[in-house]
């Protein structure tokens, strides 16, 4: 069966064109981020956590963080937001944290903290909570500490981090965590680590599979699937297995929630052939589907035989063959 071991073996990377689309981690990051802030800073940054008093709520600062990063020398980021929350010491004054999460190393990272830091201080002229999430590979790269000095004059500006890969350690924790937000520090390890398409597609179904067996609501469920599938890309050719073993672990399940999966453009079956497939009787390429969900390990045949609509002694006799 394939689970949701720790990826920490490097794999043959795809190409870019062979993905369904290029990767774009920014939009699932500030979805998951609009979504699920408090169990962000929950997991990641549990002692600012528990500073804020969640009672009071807190509101999205985009326009005003656009203001100040309008014409900074950004580079790549997959996420930056900007957050008011209240203080639990019974201060009036609000905190402004700016959560950003970087997606590849970048020299001058801790430069631009501090330019972010001092541009909202002076803006609003209330306290400033920088954190960066760093979703790179690099062992080494770990920047917190901005430094400037000459002549006697010195600036030192630290700020909390939290490396993602970190969290490959502590894989086990992530999977019994409670916590909705693991499931997307997982997918975000995964996509970054595992590049084999085959590889990338066999984790991708069990992160789907594992968001299944979570006992989420609906909405949570919906949600969390389509941030996985914006972070797990797929090559095109490899998107029927995926689409079908989503099927049928949802008619496991009993969840049906296909409907409102295609509503959103997530369901790419039709576009990719699946239902003309089904209609013409194509024999061949429903044997192929279901040595693709044979080899994953996580279907009874019962499941890969509604999946593709095959009959169960005929997937059977695919299992005997793949066993020879």
């Amino acid at each position: 069966m394939v689970g949701l071991e720790c990826p920490n073996e490097a794999c043959v990377c795809m190409s870019e064109t062979a993905t369904s689309s290029a990767a774009d981690h920014d939009s699932p990051w500030k979805m998951a981020l609009e979504g699920y802030f408090q169990e962000f800073l929950d997991l990641l940054f549990p002692s600012i956590h528990a500073q804020v008093d969640w009672a009071k709520g807190y509101s999205f600062l985009d326009k005003e963080l656009q203001q100040i990063t309008a014409d900074a020398n950004t580079g790549r980021r997959y996420a930056d937001k900007l957050i008011q929350v209240h203080a639990r010491d019974g201060s009036e004054t609000w905190v402004l944290i700016h959560v950003e999460v970087q997606g590849e190393p970048e020299e001058a990272f801790a430069e631009r903290m501090y330019t972010y830091q001092y541009r909202l201080r002076d803006r609003y002229g209330v306290d400033v909570v920088s954190l960066a999430v760093l979703a790179d590979t690099r062992e080494s790269f770990r920047p917190n500490t901005f430094r400037y000095q000459r002549w006697g004059c010195e600036l030192i500006f630290t700020y909390p981090t939290a490396k993602l890969m970190d969290w490959e350690a502590r894989w086990s924790e992530l999977e019994a965590s409670t916590n909705v937000f693991a499931l997307v520090v997982m997918a975000q390890i995964q996509s970054k680590r595992v590049k084999d398409g085959v590889r990338r597609r066999d984790v991708k179904i069990a992160l789907i599979r594992f968001l299944y067996e979570r006992g989420y609501s609906r909405e949570q469920v919906i949600q969390l699937f389509i941030m996985i599938d914006w972070m797990v890309q797929l090559p095109r050719s490899l998107e029927p297995g995926f689409v079908q073993a989503v099927y049928a672990i949802q008619e496991e399940k009993r969840m049906p929630y296909v409907n409102t999966i295609e509503r959103l453009g997530i369901e790419k079956g039709e576009k990719l052939g699946i239902e003309k497939g089904r209609q013409e009787g194509q024999r061949e390429a429903k044997e192929e589907t279901a040595r693709n969900l044979i080899k994953l390990g996580v279907l009874t045949d019962e499941q890969i035989a509604q999946a593709t609509g095959l009959t169960v002694p005929d997937v059977r006799a695919l299992c005997t063959e793949d066993k020879h």
